[in-house]
């Protein structure tokens, strides 16, 4: 009853209720210290084997690091050891090779001491002999004196006057013998220069193999029929008038059957004809009109073909920078021939043939193609301008400003002037060459046998020559002389005019050598 009331009362449950707040909140506090503590212990447990775990550690590196350091240590050790091994080995070396040289200069120095001795005696006995030379000297001084004067006394000469006799005596004999040793030079350099330009000629002839045919330039023209030749004439002769009018030609026409001629001296008109008339023939319209324009088309087709020629054989020969008109020229070179050897043909032969010798000789084989092939360039214009084709092809050169090299190859190449250089030989060498091989230029048997005839009959006309014989083709005449009226001197002299009157009087390709021969016999019996 007592405890209800108390219940009941709100005081005393208020304090109840505070007084149990109050124990929940101490217990509460007392629990959250043991709890701190327990894990304060934990934490300085954790620290405490953290710290003897580093400990451990560190202890462990101490320990490497000084297993490392006394390695290293020992191992320094060891590379100073060998270092001072090597020393103590090279130094040991050397001083072998001291004690080596040591005793080479002591061996040398004795030699040396030696050498000196000797040449001391040496010097003592040539003292000695030089003394027995002046000696005997003095002695054949006065012995050659007073034969010198027993000679002048049995001669009855003066000194000077035998110095002289002597002098020119001596003056005398150096002077034969200095011609005999010219004479034997000068026959020993001009068998070596022979024998090594046959070489170079041999070798560039068989460097440059050319085809052994000669050319003709063709002034035919085939026709069908009788009937065509009517039709060229035309009425009255008006078609064959207005034809040589418009080409520059004269067109043939004979009782020939199928064939008319067409003549003229330039090349390159004469080969417009010929084309122009077999296109006409070709077309069977021929009237005035048709023949005008035949011509001027033909024309342009020639100077065109004749442009494309000149550029191929300057490709051919591998010349560079020539002018188009020179190349012009050259193409019209083809149509020109020289005793039936095509004039361009026979260039590029000589341009060849020159770079061969040229080279082998040490000079520009460049310059001595250019030389070679420009050197008949005259060829193509000496229908229409006067004079000789060397000095029409120099002068037409120079208006091109070619170097004087290639101007004087081309106007000397014939020996119309002197040469200057080193190339105008090979050019005249190249151009004998290419004009003298075998099927390079043909004559009629007619014209041929006359040359050999003319030949002999010019040899025969001089005085002391017994027989004569033109040879390999005319390009050779041996001349066999009596020994009995001419001598060796006029042999010389007598070859030279015999020379002389062949380049006077007849003309002919390259050139002629002319062999003297001059045979002394003697005939004796023994009976």
């Amino acid at each position: 009853m007592e405890l209800a009331a108390q219940i009941s009362s709100p005081a005393a449950w208020l304090t109840g209720l505070l007084l149990g707040g109050l124990a929940g909140s101490i217990v509460a506090v007392l629990i959250g210290l043991l709890i701190a503590r327990i894990r304060q212990k934990e934490a300085d447990k954790d620290i405490q084997s953290r710290v003897e775990t580093a400990k451990r550690e560190a202890e462990t590196i101490i320990k490497e690091a000084r297993l490392d350091a006394a390695g290293e240590i020992i191992r320094k050790k060891e590379e100073f050891a060998n270092e001072v091994a090597s020393k103590e080995t090279q130094l040991q070396k050397q001083e072998l090779q001291l004690e080596k040289l040591k005793d080479t200069l002591e061996r040398r120095e004795e030699q040396v001491n030696q050498r000196d001795r000797q040449i001391k005696n040496l010097e003592r006995d040539l003292q000695r002999k030089n003394d027995s030379v002046d000696g005997k000297s003095r002695e054949l001084s006065t012995l050659i004196s007073q034969q010198k004067n027993q000679l002048l006394k049995i001669t009855g000469m003066s000194t000077e006057d035998a110095k002289n006799l002597l002098l020119e005596r001596l003056e005398d004999e150096c002077e034969r013998e200095m011609s005999d040793l010219i004479q034997r030079k000068v026959a020993q350099a001009e068998e070596q220069a022979e024998e090594k330009s046959k070489e170079i000629i041999n070798l560039a002839i068989q460097r440059y193999a050319a085809e052994q045919t000669c050319e003709v330039s063709v002034s035919m023209v085939d026709i069908p029929s009788d009937e065509m030749k009517g039709r060229i004439i035309g009425r009255e002769g008006r078609n064959i008038r207005a034809f040589e009018k418009a080409t520059g030609v004269d067109v043939i026409v004979d009782d020939t059957p199928g064939v008319i001629v067409v003549s003229g001296f330039n090349p390159i008109r004469r080969e417009v004809a010929r084309l122009s008339m077999d296109r006409l023939i070709q077309d069977g319209r021929i009237h005035p009109t048709r023949i005008e324009e035949i011509v001027n088309v033909t024309k342009k087709d020639v100077h065109q073909r004749v442009i494309q020629i000149g550029k191929e054989a300057a490709e051919e020969v591998d010349v560079r920078g020539l002018n188009n008109k020179i190349i012009g020229m050259l193409g019209a070179l083809h149509y020109r021939t020289s005793y039936g050897q095509n004039v361009l043909r026979h260039s590029v032969e000589v341009a060849f043939l020159a770079q061969v010798m040229a080279d082998e000789l040490g000079l520009d084989g460049a310059i001595a193609k250019r030389a070679g092939l420009l050197h008949d360039i005259g060829k193509a214009m000496d229908r229409e301008i006067e004079g000789g084709h060397p000095a029409i092809g120099a002068n037409y050169l120079r208006r091109f400003k070619e170097s004087s090299i290639i101007l004087n190859a081309v106007e000397a190449h014939h020996g119309d002037i002197p040469a200057d250089n080193p190339y105008t030989p090979l050019i005249a060498a190249s151009d004998a060459i290419s004009a003298s091989r075998p099927g390079a230029r043909r004559e009629t048997l007619e014209r041929y046998i006359k040359r050999l005839e003319k030949l002999e009959e010019i040899a025969k006309s001089f005085d002391g020559v017994e027989g004569c014989y033109a040879i390999q083709a005319g390009r050779e005449v041996r001349v066999i002389v009596n020994a009995d009226h001419i001598n060796d001197e006029a042999a010389v002299k007598t070859a030279r005019d015999i020379a002389k009157k062949i380049e006077d009087e007849m003309t002919y390709p390259g050139e002629i050598k002319v062999t003297l021969l001059r045979e002394v016999r003697c005939i004796e019996y023994a009976r």
